[in-house]
């Protein structure tokens, strides 16, 4: 009677178990919550750090012989470049014209610029660089433009960015200032958020005047964070999201940049940089080493930063040394930053159960973020590193442009970037973005001191998932904040 009874409580107790695992699933789909290895960011390789070092690990799965390499790279990276002199050349060619004399000067431990608390000269636009650019001039411009050649056309006496840092001797190009304009923003639950509208400037020009048709776009440096893992996604996997034309009619048009890169005779697609103009992490490196600190290398076609009408920037000398290929940063160097960055581990996400947090998920989702916030992939099982390859990544993004509205427009083209257009930044690591760098400062110009105001500057495309966002209750724009810091 006991062993009967005994029985037919298993019974029940194994048919409850079942049904509560089965309705678990279904409330788990339902709900979108936690997924196997979601908490894994980068994959295997994930650290789970949370202090200002969160960017700035390598993956847990790089190999011991290969841990050198990474911590040399980061060396350079961390590098304070010189003006060249005849007494050192190990760290000669800073300049004549520079943003920064060090990449970790941009890129705050790995982490993003941010814009000048004041105008000059109270505050230096340190981490923050202004893009310049005049729309074609003639014919050959627009073929050039047309054939993806070239990402624009630079301003005849700046080029393609202001520098506002000179070596002693030299006078810098012009110094950056910075107005706010202050508007309310009213959700549906009676709660106001002022946003902030920063208007650049420049004082101060000593080569001329700009062109009367410049577009000036600030820009603050990026994280590094999962930028190999990035560079290894399948690009079969990135197109796939492709709508250039909404043919889908929900009101998403993402589309991948695309350059015409002379070296490999064929048009390559853009990964990297606000308006994903490069096409992997040694060209977003030498370009960076060129543009933002005046070295050269191998890579680039002038020696020295200086435009034609900058004459006595010109007859300056140079670090060029026979030692690094004839040039200031050698092929070496390069290779070994870009393995430094290529290696650089996103943090893990934390709170991933928290109640607040997957109600926070289902909002996201609901509100259409996902639509460009992809939240996951797998690498290339032959990736440029076994540490890459064949790895489940969370970045939320599908690196793709999209028309994000007039108002966080900057009407600067970059190759197939109009200037509504951005690449969907990732999204990992943005909840840990305060202890790395002591403030938050979101979109390209730093202008969101705030998840939440990156999300109300969103148009265009995303104008549908802003509006969700602002009929919420202060509860659940709490939740959704709660899971966006859970990344």
């Amino acid at each position: 009677m006991r062993l009967k009874s005994f029985n037919s409580f298993i019974i029940v107790f194994v048919y409850l178990l079942v049904a509560a695992s089965f309705a678990n699933a279904l409330v788990e789909k339902e709900n979108n919550l936690v997924e196997a290895n979601e908490a894994y960011s980068g994959g295997v390789g994930t650290i789970f750090t949370e202090n200002k070092n969160a960017y700035s690990l390598p993956l847990k799965n790089l190999k011991p012989e290969n841990r050198i390499d990474f911590f040399v790279g980061n060396s350079l990276f961390r590098r304070i470049w010189v003006p060249p002199s005849e007494v050192s050349i190990a760290k000669d060619g800073l300049g004549p014209f520079f943003n920064s004399n060090s990449c970790d000067g941009c890129h705050i431990n790995d982490g993003r610029g941010h814009p000048p608390n004041e105008s000059w000269p109270n505050d230096d636009a340190v981490s923050l660089v202004l893009a310049l650019s005049i729309p074609p001039q003639d014919d050959f411009q627009r073929i050039l433009l047309d054939q993806l050649k070239i990402k624009s056309i630079p301003d005849p006496n700046y080029g393609s960015q202001l520098s506002d840092f000179a070596i002693t001797g030299v006078k810098p190009e012009g110094n950056v200032m910075i107005e706010y304009e202050y508007f309310p923003i009213l959700f549906d639950n009676g709660e106001i958020i002022n946003l902030r509208k920063p208007i650049y400037s420049i004082s101060n020009l000593n080569y001329g005047n700009l062109h009367p048709e410049i577009n000036i776009s600030a820009r603050i440096a990026q994280p590094l964070i999962g930028l190999g893992l990035i560079e290894s996604i399948k690009l079969d996997d990135i197109l796939a999201y492709e709508d250039p034309d909404d043919l889908d009619g929900d009101g998403i048009s993402g589309k991948a940049n695309r350059l015409f890169d002379s070296k490999e005779n064929r048009v390559l697609i853009g990964r990297f940089g606000w308006k994903a103009s490069q096409p992997s992490l040694l060209s977003q490196t030498f370009d960076a080493t060129y543009n933002d600190m005046g070295l050269s290398s191998t890579y680039t076609s002038k020696m020295s930063n200086c435009t034609e009408i900058q004459i006595e920037c010109q007859k300056l000398i140079n670090g060029n040394s026979e030692t690094y290929d004839g040039v200031e940063v050698s092929n070496e160097q390069l290779d070994l930053m870009v393995f430094y960055q290529r290696h650089l581990s996103p943090p893990g996400r934390r709170n991933i159960n928290n109640p607040n947090v997957l109600a926070g998920k289902k909002i996201f989702f609901n509100s259409g973020c996902n639509s460009c916030h992809v939240q996951k992939y797998t690498t290339k099982k032959t990736a440029k590193s076994l540490a890459l390859s064949d790895q489940l990544i969370w970045p939320y993004s599908d690196f793709l442009l999209h028309d994000m509205g007039d108002e966080l427009g900057d009407n600067l083209n970059e190759y197939m970037a109009s200037g509504n257009e951005w690449r969907t930044p990732p999204l990992w690591g943005i909840g840990l973005a305060k202890n790395v760098n002591g403030q938050i400062n979101l979109l390209h110009d730093g202008r969101a001191k705030s998840i939440l105001e990156a999300i109300l500057w969103h148009g265009g495309e995303a104008k549908k998932s802003q509006q969700k966002v602002l009929s919420l209750s202060k509860v659940e724009v709490d939740q959704l904040i709660q899971f966006l810091e859970s990344l």
